[in-house]
């Protein structure tokens, strides 16, 4: 300390008790006054902070995009890729849930076959099926193969409207009851059954028929051990290489389908303008002949073509 300079206690000595007593209160006020207003600081700190932790929330979610999707560095839902999200309420309006149709694709129009209303084809199900309930009588003069439909759930097409469309065609004359070897029944649910019909929709018919080939996912039918699987898709749209009523291309595909079932194998076009054999895959197209469904002619000629290598 300088010389002749006095410390702050020494100066305070020299204060009567009442000039001390002021002073002792002045500090205290000061001392409120700090305390007051630090208080009120962190309050307003606090108060502040809430509304930016709110507005933060709100700009990772999809509502913080003023298109419905989430903006640039936004989270969107979490687990979910942006981009996969819908792009408008509208866009997700009516969709289905994953792995079921929309309430219109499942609703059957009640038309031949027990088809769905058209362009309404449900593109996946459950993969879980109904069976029919009908049953029918020995078809054909060879041993009755027992057979049964099932239709997956949730594709809008009626099982036992499906079993009678597949009975007609299977008991039709040009059919392969034209050959005295062959015989079919139509049996219901829990009945033992040599082969059995299923109309799945184009994913599950793809899982069931193990489809790999990049053109023919989503678009073909198949047989897959004893089971005629059916697209539902070709079901109710037919196929753009046939030319005719989808009830004709329904029967092709069950003519087909069950033809392997029977030991047949691929057969292919036996020249332009002849008929296309049922046995050929008229879906890859026609190479000249003219579309046909039906294994036999109207006189009980067996429509042959060369036989697929």
């Amino acid at each position: 300390m300088p010389a002749g300079k006095p410390t702050g206690h020494g100066q305070r000595s020299r204060l009567g008790p009442r000039a001390q007593r002021r002073a002792e209160r002045r500090k205290r006020l000061h001392r409120t006054l700090l305390g007051t207003a630090a208080v009120v600081a962190v309050a307003a700190t606090a108060y502040a902070v809430v509304p930016l932790d709110d507005a933060s929330s709100v700009s990772d979610s999809v509502a913080a995009s003023p298109s419905g999707t989430p903006g640039p560095g936004t989270s969107g839902t979490p687990g979910q890729d942006p981009a996969a999200a819908p792009a408008s309420p509208s866009a997700s309006a009516g969709s289905a849930e994953p792995g079921k149709p929309s309430a219109d694709a499942s609703k059957p129009s009640g038309g031949a076959g027990g088809g769905a209303t058209a362009g309404k084809t449900p593109q996946s199900g459950p993969g879980t099926f109904a069976a029919s309930s009908h049953s029918g009588q020995p078809q054909g003069k060879g041993p009755a193969r027992k057979w049964r439909i099932e239709v997956e759930e949730g594709s809008g097409v009626d099982a036992n409207a499906a079993a009678q469309s597949v009975e007609k065609i299977l008991g039709d004359p040009r059919g392969w009851i034209k050959d005295p070897a062959y015989g079919f029944q139509l049996v219901g649910a829990g009945q033992p059954v040599d082969f059995t019909v299923k109309i799945a929709t184009p994913t599950t018919t793809d899982r069931l028929c193990e489809v790999v080939t990049p053109e023919l996912v989503g678009e073909t039918n198949c047989r897959a051990g004893h089971t005629v699987v059916v697209n539902l898709k070709r079901w109710l749209e037919g196929s753009p290489q046939f030319k005719g009523a989808v009830e004709e291309y329904r029967a092709l595909i069950v003519n087909h389908e069950v033809g392997h079932e029977l030991g047949r194998d691929h057969e292919t076009c036996p020249g332009p303008g002849k008929p296309a054999p049922a046995m050929m895959q008229q879906i890859k197209g026609l190479l000249g002949c003219k579309a046909n469904a039906w294994p036999f002619d109207g006189n009980g000629t067996y429509l042959s073509g060369p036989p697929v290598p």
